[in-house]
């Protein structure tokens, strides 16, 4: 920042008080002080401004030094006016900025990748092929990746997000509904043929899905009277079970209880009792369960193909 010094003098008077180190209409410092904006924060008609002010001073005599020193720029700015606008006039005064214009070098213009982050404002990053359950700086550097075929950092997905005004916030939580339309084509298409297969097979088929209760899991609301608050009693500790259950069409059912978590060894161990128990073939329709998209599960299936059979219901 600059200090601008406020005072009318001529040139003359201006070197003998810069000499002495004091200022006009002062005994002891400046008559007003301000802070000056730096010129690399001042706009280019400001500039252009600034520049013909250097000049005129320097033409009613003004050395360098005060020029710079009452218009706020660096005196080597002074100079090179001065130098430039001799043999060429105005027309030769450098430009008002220097090195790479803003945005060179890019890959997308921010008109161009504002549509694929519009892509993100109503789809999940899954559906895009980007691992990655939110839109951060690393997915929309995946998604520009995909487009320009190129690697590209996450502080460059960064960038691009706050261009488009993007700012980082906390998600909130959302259930997914089904695509009606998916949903439809299952029940119409996809589960007809599964029944006409299983029957063709001698196969049975079950519905499996997982679910977890507290000992504190009481739903619901209390009547209480205004001003006090309806009370329930819990334990000191706090227990939680999971089961995971399979059901078939004429009522036959199959469970097992298990403490948190619902991981990938839970699946392997009660499908594997299920096949124990059953001795028929096994078309299993899942709910929607993370667990089994794990690549060890479906290794696991697909070692017992001639047993089991998984069919996805529409996430």
């Amino acid at each position: 920042m600059e200090t601008a010094h406020f005072g009318w003098c001529g040139p003359t008077r201006w070197r003998s008080w810069r000499s002495r180190g004091r200022w006009p209409n002062s005994a002891a410092g400046p008559v007003l002080a301000l802070e000056l904006p730096a010129a690399r924060w001042l706009s280019d008609e400001v500039l252009d401004a600034l520049r013909l002010r250097a000049l005129r001073a320097r033409e009613r005599g003004f050395p360098e030094a005060a020029s710079a020193d009452l218009l706020g720029v660096a005196r080597a700015t002074v100079c090179r006016c001065w130098s430039a606008s001799g043999p060429g006039g105005l027309q030769a005064l450098p430009p008002p900025r220097h090195g790479r214009p803003l945005g060179a070098g890019r890959f997308r213009s921010d008109d161009q990748a504002t549509p694929r982050h519009a892509l993100l404002d109503h789809r999940q990053p899954q559906e895009l092929g980007i691992p990655s359950p939110l839109g951060t700086r690393r997915a929309v550097a995946k998604l520009l990746q995909q487009e320009c075929g190129v690697p590209l950092a996450s502080r460059t997905g960064g960038a691009s997000l706050r261009r488009c005004g993007s700012t980082p916030q906390r998600p909130a939580r959302k259930a997914r509904k089904p695509d009606p339309q998916e949903v439809r084509r299952w029940l119409e298409e996809t589960y007809p043929a599964v029944v006409e297969r299983a029957a063709a097979a001698g196969a049975e088929i079950f519905g499996c899905a997982a679910e977890g209760s507290g000992s504190d899991a009481e739903r619901g609301r209390g009547q209480a009277r205004p001003g006090h608050t309806a009370g329930k009693e819990v334990t000191g500790g706090q227990a939680r079970v999971n089961v995971v259950s399979a059901l078939h069409d004429p009522g036959e059912g199959h469970f097992l209880t298990f403490p948190p978590p619902c991981d990938t060894a839970v699946f392997r161990t009660f499908w594997a009792r299920l096949l124990a128990a059953v001795r028929t073939k096994v078309f299993l329709i899942l709910d929607s369960l993370r667990a089994p998209d794990n690549a060890a599960v479906q290794a696991w299936v697909a070692a017992r193909r001639d047993r089991i059979e998984v069919i996805p219901l529409p996430k």
